[in-house]
């Protein structure tokens, strides 16, 4: 950074057009850019950072910060144009240090009835017990107001997942540890979701519960419903749900063999405390 706050230009970086990549020089200017439908890129910025292109050539961020945190020109990200980011002297390491934690995003994850919200508010407790700030972002509660709009056609999941994706990592940004319980079963939402997060600051948990016992419980009729035919799409039933591979913690229960909800949260409690989210 120099004497005046603006962080240097950007290094050359040169890509291959046969795979669509694009090359910089004299800073942040695109040149011989040729996409060819949606391609990952990876640039050597202030970190390594995933950003995707559309076919109209423009730059959108899918990880680690802003795509066009630009300090000498207007952006265009999507479909806003002539934007510009702006700095602000208290960061998200100010933001830590005074809450004396680490943000982050949980992302609780499995079939409707697998016990998700129960872990986020026994895991929400336990956290306010130990004086650390917690949010919890519910898939219903948020469909109560921001998402709204939204169905459950695959395109507006799709569009539920981003949207609250987006807000669990301004949590994570304003220093918060945010709880992020929903189905969102499909693996390409909840990839685009850790994308947006620094390097482990997105903790996939999987509550590995089984269609059948999650069906036997159904605490709101859902299941019954779909397999009457009265719900159309629903997860488990005429829609899959594709279980995380590689999530960092997983909740299994089986018939008769199921932890409480705070035996569940605290094993999270321990993942945290573990990697070092409990302590600025």
């Amino acid at each position: 950074m120099n004497t005046i706050g603006f962080k240097p230009a950007l290094p050359v970086i040169s890509g291959s057009k046969k795979l669509g990549l694009f090359s910089f020089n004299g800073g942040n200017q695109p040149i011989d850019f040729k996409p060819r439908g949606v391609c990952l890129i990876k640039v050597a910025m202030e970190e390594t950072q995933t950003l995707k292109v559309d076919v109209q050539g423009k730059v959108d961020k899918l990880a680690n910060g802003h795509a066009g945190k630009n300090h000498s020109h207007l952006s265009t990200i999507g479909n806003s144009t002539n934007i510009k980011w702006h700095e602000c002297p208290v960061e998200k390491t100010d933001r830590q240090k005074l809450l004396q934690q680490k943000g982050c995003v949980i992302w609780i994850t499995g079939l409707s009835g697998s016990g998700k919200s129960s872990v986020a508010c026994a895991l929400s407790q336990m956290l306010y017990q130990r004086g650390k700030l917690s949010y919890i972002l519910d898939g219903d509660n948020v469909r109560h107001g921001l998402n709204r709009d939204l169905s459950f056609k695959a395109e507006d999941r799709v569009e539920n997942i981003r949207r609250v994706g987006e807000v669990a990592k301004l949590f994570a940004d304003a220093g918060f540890i945010c709880i992020a319980c929903l189905i969102s079963p499909y693996k390409r939402d909840r990839a685009a979701c850790r994308a947006m997060l620094p390097s482990g600051d997105f903790i996939e948990v999987f509550m590995d519960v089984p269609l059948r016992v999650c069906e036997d419980r159904d605490p709101k009729g859902l299941y019954k419903l779909a397999r009457a035919g009265k719900i159309k799409g629903f997860t488990g039933i005429d829609d899959p749900y594709e279980s995380p591979l590689d999530a960092e913690i997983v909740l299994k229960c089986n018939t008769g063999d199921c932890s409480t909800p705070t035996d569940m949260a605290g094993k999270v409690i321990s993942y945290l405390e573990e990697k070092g989210y409990l302590q600025a």
